[in-house]
């Protein structure tokens, strides 16, 4: 129990300092008159003072509260080398039966595990969730066992009492790790971009290693192995060999005696894009359909477009010599035999034979086919003639063959079943509604794939392989008709592009591909394909393990599966004859970005609150207690500042002056001293 004096005034306090001043004037008067009363009539002046201030003894029972120290314990992955976790289990529940053992101490014991989305050890916030759920009033200390590795040093935090940081690890220590410093997300096909890496060692590395192997692999290919000196930036010209996603990996060997390998392993993903589609397009004649390739090409920024028109109708027979019927000369050569490799695609639009193009051109165009180029044949009526491309040497790797007839009539397109499959005509917009075409050349299919079909279900669009190049064959000039909306059009443009894409191998729109996409530590396996069916798909996980997973048809074509990765690495996928790689997470995670203890990143917020900074290998430090503002921490041991909290159980207060007693000795001293000077 606890007492303690109140004043609760009567009057206001300013009231009272007046009443006090004429209490003072009065008796001073009375001294001066030569009153022998003036000692009693100021008594009791004093008194009524005394009552209007309104004094009372306040008494409090109290029950003492205990102090609580905050016990936080980093879990997250750095902390999990070598002997870390035995220190901070071993550790805690030393300090924490220490601190029991103390009279009026409880322990709160919190638990730092990874953070989210590769966040790191979040330290600081989880000592600020542990301090909002307690009374401020009553912590008396906070001491956190970890690495010192902390990503969230800069929390603005006001700590109530003395922070303590016990490292775990050793002094002997060290580690290498690899560091990619400039990895883009896209870079150009064919043309090589830079990427900076460096090696470093950090702790007590030896001091007699100048090299250190690296081995790089493109998309899971066998790696080879380069030597490079240590602690220096290290740049590496790298050209990407395919569009779409590249995954490049490097890794650096374990070293005898470094922490961990988490970190000696980079994870590049690179999407490579073409910069400028180089297109060849070769009108025969004037005609509707050919400002719709046009268009199209141009209406893109990144084709570079290279546009022959033939004006010369055929049936006009002049005897002009073929040379002299432009204004340029037609760079033939040129263009067919010198730089016919530095295009992605070749457009025939109506084009005949008429002894522009030699047979030796022609000849160079199929093989440029045949090296990995690619053809679109866009057929006109010349194509059933004599003068058709089919009878040149371009016929060799056509999948068409032509019958010599035009069929002159009204059909509407349709997507052949293995059209509804294929990434081409898959999905097409308003399929079933759509306007339709006027004339078709009616061609018998060899090879390749029939993806679209007209008059009588002949094959309309032919889509095919040649060896490492592509051909396809539009059996019709009257496209056209679509953006002009004759009979409500169709998706012209939008099967013209995919067309198009599909030719320049474009990784999206691979009729047999097999992809997956990430999303944190779950992928999306994504399997397009011709076929009806599909095998499991095998999924080789980065230790080794093999995983089969059976695929979905989730609409024509195309099959998918998901997979929740076990951990962070490069994961292999295989599913008949596609294979592709895959990287889960980032392959060095934040917590491994710095491995080695360190107090240098809290050292500052520890020093503030006058705690200390001890290694645990040094022994786990005694617990005392010190008074608040003082030095929190010595040699082998911490402190902590007793709060004295308490909980107030009852209070009561007793009035000092009752009125009744007030009033008595007010009356009693004023009448002594009239009675004293009356008898004067």
């Amino acid at each position: 129990m606890t007492g303690t004096v109140l004043f609760a005034p009567l009057v206001p306090w300013p009231a009272l300092a007046v009443l006090a001043a004429l209490v003072v004037v009065a008796t001073v008067l009375a001294v001066l008159r030569g009153l022998s009363g003036w000692a009693l009539r100021g008594v009791a002046g004093l008194i009524v003072l005394a009552a209007l201030s309104g004094p009372a003894l306040q008494q409090e029972d109290r029950a003492p509260l205990a102090d609580i120290v905050i016990l936080a314990e980093d879990q997250s992955a750095s902390q999990q080398l070598t002997d870390r976790p035995g220190q901070t289990d071993d550790t805690a529940t030393a300090l924490a039966a220490a601190l029991e053992a103390r009279e009026g101490t409880e322990v709160r014991r919190v638990t730092v595990p990874d953070g989210e989305e590769d966040a790191g050890t979040r330290l600081m916030t989880a000592l600020s969730e542990a301090l909002s759920e307690e009374p401020r009033a009553r912590v008396a200390g906070l001491i956190a066992i970890s690495d010192g590795q902390v990503h969230d040093p800069d929390l603005a935090l006001d700590l109530p009492a003395p922070l303590h940081l016990l490292l775990t690890g050793r002094e002997t220590d060290w580690d290498r790790r690899l560091v990619v410093k400039n990895a883009p997300a896209f870079a150009i096909i064919g043309e090589p971009v830079t990427l900076t890496l460096r090696i470093e060692d950090s702790g007590a590395a030896p001091t007699d290693t100048g090299l250190a192997p690296i081995d790089i692999s493109v998309d899971g290919a066998p790696a080879q192995r380069f030597n490079v000196r240590i602690g220096e930036d290290i740049d590496l010209p790298v050209t990407l060999p395919h569009g779409g996603r590249n995954v490049i990996q490097f890794t650096v060997p374990e070293a005898d005696g470094e922490l961990t390998d988490r970190n000696n392993t980079a994870l590049i993903q690179i999407n490579g894009v073409r910069d400028r589609l180089r297109v060849l397009l070769v009108s025969g004649e004037p005609h509707a359909g050919g400002r719709t390739w046009r268009n199209l090409l141009k209406s893109d920024s990144s084709v570079d477009l290279v546009h022959f028109t033939i004006l010369r109708p055929p049936e006009k027979q002049d005897g002009v010599p073929v040379g002299e019927l432009s204004l340029i000369a037609f760079p033939t050569r040129e263009l067919f035999l010198e730089k016919i490799d530095d295009f992605d695609l070749i457009i025939f639009d109506r084009y005949k034979r008429r002894g522009i193009l030699p047979a030796l051109y022609l000849d160079n165009v199929a093989r440029y086919i045949r090296d990995g180029g690619a053809v679109l044949i866009a057929a006109g009526p010349d194509f059933a003639g004599a003068d058709s491309l089919y009878r040149s040497p371009l016929g060799s790797v056509m999948p068409a063959m032509p019958s010599a007839r035009v069929l002159e009539e009204a059909y509407r397109p349709t997507v052949s079943d293995i059209g509804d499959r294929h990434p081409v005509t898959t999905g097409l917009p308003g399929a079933g509604d759509w306007g339709r075409w006027l004339r078709q050349i009616d061609v018998e299919a060899r090879s390749g794939t029939v993806v679209m079909e007209g008059v009588d279900e002949r094959p309309l669009l032919v889509l095919d392989r040649v060896e490492e190049g592509r051909v396809a064959l539009l059996a019709s000039d009257h496209a056209w008709l679509w953006n002009r909306g004759y009979e409500g059009g169709g998706p012209q443009l939008e099967l013209l592009r995919r067309l198009a894409h599909w030719m320049m191998k474009e990784p999206e729109l691979e009729e047999e591909a097999l992809t997956a996409t990430a999303t944190g530590q779950s992928m999306r396996i994504l399997r397009r394909t011709l076929k009806e069916t599909v095998p499991p798909v095998v999924i080789t996980a980065p230790d080794g393990t093999q995983t089969e997973l059976e695929m979905t048809e989730a609409q024509p074509g195309q099959f998918e599966t998901r997979f929740d990765g076990p951990e962070i690495g490069l994961y292999r996928l295989e599913n008949g004859d596609q294979s592709t790689v895959i990287g889960l997470g980032p392959a060095a995670p934040r917590e491994f970005e710095a491995t080695i203890a360190t107090a240098d990143i809290l050292g500052d917020r520890v020093a503030a609150t006058r705690g200390g900074v001890l290694r645990i290998e040094d022994g786990v430090p005694r617990v005392r207690a010190v008074r608040a503002g003082r030095p929190a921490a010595g040699r082998g041991w911490i402190g902590i500042t007793p709060r004295d909290a308490y909980e107030t159980l009852d209070v009561r207060q007793t009035p000092l002056l009752p009125a009744w007693l007030v009033l008595l000795l007010a009356a009693g001293f004023i009448t002594a001293a009239w009675l004293r000077e009356g008898r004067r």
